[in-house]
């Protein structure tokens, strides 16, 4: 390759330290820690959360189906890279990936926590824990830090202390304390982000509607297509609720909930506004359609779902990220060039090169080099 491959959606496994040593001090013993279960296997056992964390799916990139399972697994068989950054050059050198962005794992957990105070002191704590992380790599390593939203005001704090710590983005909760996203409320904030020019994510699970805490219909396995639907709902709000036309320099990433559905969501709001915007009135009327907004506010980061790759024409693929979502069990690693080299075949020279380099090497403010 003659430019450098870049993961758009890569994860740490938080080592047991992470927040004990980092959390302000009167949270400390209500801190997230990992205990080991005689079933579980090694968990992170969350105050005020019913059901704790295994760690099973959460490194599993690599393994076989068939030896994929969620409990029972200790830390100290996991891939290392999740919390020793000098491993994970060797774990990016065997996927021919460059560089990634960093979101966290039991964090994601930690988006549905009730108290927001409880959520604010974990996450400043995994803020310090990830910048000195990717501060190790630093032209490798690019941490996205994580703001609990209880307020307008304490989320523009928060995007300034991350600013400070020298990470790259920010991953929302898919449900702030006060009114949804789409209230005006929150244009300061989204005005304090264009400002100091830090993408917001939404990732999946971190909607306390689609995050496996529901019986789903039907066998398990259904639920887990569900999981995607807390993105789309999200964006949705955005585009629908005006927070886009008001602030158009917005750039909002929509994380690992796949982009081959895109095309169709945007014909369905388009469909939406025009037949029946007069009874199902968004929350301000839009100066353009829709999908125009989705089409240059919104970016989606996806691993091995090959629609997005032969419907690109259908979306704006400069909106296009991939990524390997390393260490997790959804992971291409470490076959994502194999993959790669079968799924960009309909692609331009152009467009695979803007997908697995240049749009998130634009989006974040990225200048490297190709993977020697």
């Amino acid at each position: 390759m003659t430019y450098p491959i870049i993961s758009a959606d890569s994860h740490i496994t938080e080592p047991p330290h992470t927040y004990i040593d980092f959390i302000d001090p009167k949270w400390r013993d209500k801190a997230p820690r990992m205990e080991h279960h005689e079933k579980l296997g090694d968990a992170f056992f969350v105050d005020g959360m019913d059901k704790p964390v295994p760690m099973g799916l959460v490194a599993a990139a690599g393994k076989p189906p068939e030896e994929i399972r969620v409990m029972g697994v200790r830390f100290d068989e996991m891939h290392k890279g999740g919390w020793d950054p000098d491993a994970r050059m060797d774990e990016q050198k065997r996927d021919g990936v460059a560089a990634e962005i960093i979101y966290p794992t039991v964090g994601m957990v930690l988006c549905n926590h009730p108290d927001f105070a409880y959520k604010k002191a974990c996450f400043d704590a995994y803020n310090q824990w990830v910048a000195g992380y990717c501060g190790a790599h630093p032209d490798r390593l690019f941490g996205c830090g994580q703001t609990a939203m209880a307020s307008p005001e304490q989320g523009i704090d928060d995007l300034q202390s991350i600013r400070d710590l020298g990470l790259r983005g920010v991953m929302m909760p898919g449900n702030p304390a006060l009114e949804d996203y789409h209230s005006p409320i929150y244009d300061p904030f989204w005005e304090a982000a264009i400002e100091l020019g830090l993408p917001l994510s939404f990732h999946i699970l971190t909607d306390r509607n689609y995050a496996f805490r529901n019986q789903p219909r039907g066998p398990a396995m259904n639920g887990f297509l569900s999981i995607v639907r807390g993105c789309q709902d999200i964006m949705g709000t955005l585009v629908l609720g005006g927070v886009f036309a008001r602030h158009p320099d917005l750039k909002v990433v929509c994380v690992e909930a796949d982009a081959g559905w895109v095309p169709h969501y945007m014909y369905r709001m388009d469909h939406a506004y025009k037949r029946h915007r007069y009874w199902l009135p968004a929350s301000q009327e839009l100066s353009k359609l829709p999908s125009e907004y989705f089409r240059e506010n919104i970016y989606t980061t996806f691993q091995d779902d090959w629609v997005a790759f032969k419907t690109a024409n259908l979306m704006n693929w400069r909106r296009l990220m991939w990524a390997n979502d390393f260490p997790h069990s959804d992971s291409t690693w470490p076959w994502s060039q194999d993959m790669l080299a079968e799924h960009r075949g309909d692609l331009t020279d152009e467009q695979a090169q803007a997908i697995l380099s240049d749009n998130v090497a634009e989006l974040y403010g990225l200048d490297l080099k190709p993977l020697q």
